[in-house]
């Protein structure tokens, strides 16, 4: 689990490309001050295991779902990326809960200032939009921020030059491609509806079921 808070920027070392899959080495200072073989690290969101590692870089394999789901395979060396390493127990969540399973590829549409901010737009599929609400969160790049307007195939967050300057949204050009994770909250709530859809009348909890069995005064 993580928080959507990006640690440091770093470098891609090194990529290999297998037929469906891909090893991704990148160049890193803060996220290895305790790193352990087996540690997950989110590289521009995507949870990764750290297979091997060295005094400034790690190792990680990337197997095919992730490749398909993920904008990871199209990184080069010398590529900047987002890093953070898992959340710890008693660690503030200063963002929001960021699982690092992206759901689908977004493309960043346009970038335009609004004094100190940057306003971007990212257009995205349905099997993202469908779970982005006004004001809700979104992780692009593993970045955690707040939804300000939604389309029928875009949405719109804000930039401050903190998050402008530290992070790769801020620094990735018109028609690049972002990894986007919703947030994981709407996903179990609308399994829990479908599953109220499917059970019978009687199973539904109601008002009534509530009052029966003493959840309500």
């Amino acid at each position: 689990m993580f928080t959507g808070l990006v640690e440091e920027l770093g470098k891609v070392k090194h990529i290999t490309r297998g037929t469906k899959s891909v090893r991704l080495s990148v160049f890193g200072s803060k996220v290895l001050d305790d790193v352990k073989l087996g540690d997950s690290i989110a590289v521009n969101g995507t949870c990764l295991t750290v297979v091997e590692f060295s005094r400034d870089w790690f190792t990680a394999d990337v197997m095919p779902e992730t490749v398909d789901r993920t904008a990871l395979a199209g990184l080069k060396a010398g590529d900047t990326v987002n890093l953070e390493r898992t959340l710890r127990v008693g660690d503030r969540l200063g963002g929001h809960m960021v699982s690092g399973h992206i759901d689908g590829v977004g493309t960043i549409l346009i970038k335009e200032q609004n004094d100190n901010a940057i306003i971007v737009r990212i257009g995205a599929g349905p099997e993202v939009m469908r779970y982005i609400i006004s004001k809700g969160s979104i992780a692009i790049d593993g970045t955690s921020l707040t939804v300000i307007d939604v389309g029928a195939d875009w949405f719109t967050v804000s930039l401050i030059p903190h998050t402008a300057a530290m992070t790769t949204v801020g620094l990735k050009a018109t028609g690049e491609p972002v990894n986007l994770e919703t947030d994981i909250i709407g996903k179990y709530v609308e399994k829990m509806l479908g599953l109220q859809q499917n059970t019978k009348p009687d199973d539904k909890i109601t008002l009534g079921f509530l009052e029966q069995h003493g959840f309500t005064l």
